[in-house]
């Protein structure tokens, strides 16, 4: 049972007549999260995360994981520098590196802290023992810290200089391979960004830097979003504006000036990558007939700090977080008597009872009892309510009637109803019954093939 008396929770603490000066513009997100002790600025673009909001983080990396692991994922671990020498050999170092971290060790050797890890996983399948084509194809993925010198870092975790990342980087032993595991993992992502219930979008972009033939993105619409992205009104047409070229015409129908325009914030890009990589570093397995041949490459990211971050942009109020269902820190928090109240004796009792019925529905691990009985119980409820629980229930004095008790149950949607503890339990139930729902989201492909010709997987533009 998590108890609130013993969370590090450093919330932000203003003196009552106290004008605070902003020095950049914040974030809804971002406001939220610093104000209520989840996040604290470390240095310009970089973030510590405290328990509360870690708890959530660890949520969305195990989604992702499950995920990843139904596409036929194996998780790595790589080196977080990368030599310069094989950026050298890719040709990327020739390009815009300004947004990259640069380190000399002690023998003036150069390494990047890798903003991406191409170079690094081409290399090492490169110097493997004979890839057989049997073995084909190769699904590596990793979970791990990112890191950009960002001109402006801003919106605290959705533009870091410091990042969590999910990058796959697949292999396959043809183009057409390749783009059946491109189609895979393009299916995995439109199942998580499905689970999450948060608006997405899915257009094509540009391969940019990167490389490759083919490239999509995936966005959540906001307001902050610093990606425009345009709809065909015509033949439905999405993209990331870029892929326009200072163009009015629709890339796919050529129709003029029919395109509609709103901002996102890029959450995950997925690129079919070919041999761009493989060929120049020597990444080869052996064919049918003994021969060498170049793998077949592709690279899947999700930016997962920035995931979580997106998802409040998106969901919250001003005042309030709300949380996607599968990543909300605890299910429900509970509050109860004020020490000393006259009802506490009584009202305890039905505060212990609710926390055992929970733990067993909820599991212990998802149940936040706000314990601190020093404060009352308006001033906890308010702090439960800006932190966006799915469910807290009160059990105060009206808990302790002698007819018709009932328990105080508010929902994130804003609605105060007063239950009885069957009535209460029940709705928690139904609750954690559609959180199971989510995480067995499962679409036959006659679903997904009509989702996809609709609206181009995801939400229209």
């Amino acid at each position: 049972m998590n108890r609130a008396s013993r969370i590090f929770w450093p919330m932000l603490v203003k003196p009552k007549d106290a004008v605070i000066k902003q020095t950049e513009q914040l974030s809804r997100s971002q406001k939220l999260l610093t104000e209520l002790g989840l996040i604290k600025s470390g240095s310009n673009g970089t973030y510590q995360i405290m328990p509360i909001a870690q708890r959530s983080l660890d949520k969305c990396i195990n989604l992702v994981q499950q995920n990843m692991f139904e596409a036929g994922g194996q998780k790595i671990t790589l080196p977080i520098l990368t030599s310069t020498a094989l950026w050298k050999k890719s040709g990327r170092l020739e390009g815009d590196i300004s947004e990259f971290y640069m380190v000399r060790d002690r023998s003036g050797k150069q390494f990047l802290m890798s903003p991406t890890h191409e170079e690094a996983v081409t290399a090492m399948l490169a110097t493997a023992a004979p890839i057989s084509y049997r073995q084909l194809p190769l699904r590596l993925y990793q979970i791990g810290p990112k890191f950009r010198d960002e001109l402006k870092s801003r919106f605290g975790m959705m533009r870091a200089k410091e990042f969590l990342m999910k990058d796959m980087y697949t292999f396959d032993l043809s183009q057409e391979t390749a783009k059946e595991t491109y189609d895979i993992i393009t299916k995995a992502y439109n199942r998580f960004f499905q689970q999450l219930e948060v608006p997405f979008v899915k257009v094509n972009a540009e391969t940019g830097i990167m490389g490759g033939s083919l490239s999509h993105e995936y966005h959540f619409i906001s307001s902050v979003g610093e990606d425009t992205l345009v709809k065909c009104e015509s033949c439905g047409y999405a993209g990331n504006a870029e892929v326009l070229h200072q163009s009015s015409n629709c890339p796919s129908c050529q129709k003029a000036d029919n395109l509609s325009r709103v901002h996102g914030v890029e959450v995950a890009h997925t690129f079919l990558l070919g041999d761009k990589y493989s060929k120049p570093l020597g990444a080869t397995f052996l064919n049918t007939s003994g021969k060498p041949q170049s793998l077949i490459m592709g690279c899947y990211g999700i930016g997962v700090s920035r995931v979580l971050a997106a998802s409040l942009e998106v969901l919250s109020t001003d005042q309030e977080l709300r949380w996607p269902k599968l990543l909300a820190p605890y299910d429900v928090c509970v509050i109860g008597p004020k020490q000393g109240s006259k009802e506490q004796t009584l009202a305890e009792r039905v505060e212990y009872n609710l926390l055992e019925h929970l733990g067993h529905i909820c599991g212990s691990d998802e149940v936040l009892h706000d314990d601190r009985k020093d404060l009352t119980i308006g001033k906890r409820l308010l702090d439960g309510k800006r932190l966006g629980h799915p469910f807290i229930i009160v059990a105060g004095a009206k808990s302790v009637l002698a007819e018709d008790p009932k328990l105080e149950l508010h929902s994130s949607d804003g609605n105060k109803i007063e239950l009885n503890l069957n009535e209460a339990l029940q709705m928690v139930n139904q609750y954690v019954n559609h959180k199971k729902d989510l995480i067995d989201i499962r679409r036959s492909t006659k679903e997904e093939e009509q989702t996809n010709r609709k609206q181009k997987v995801g939400h229209t533009l």
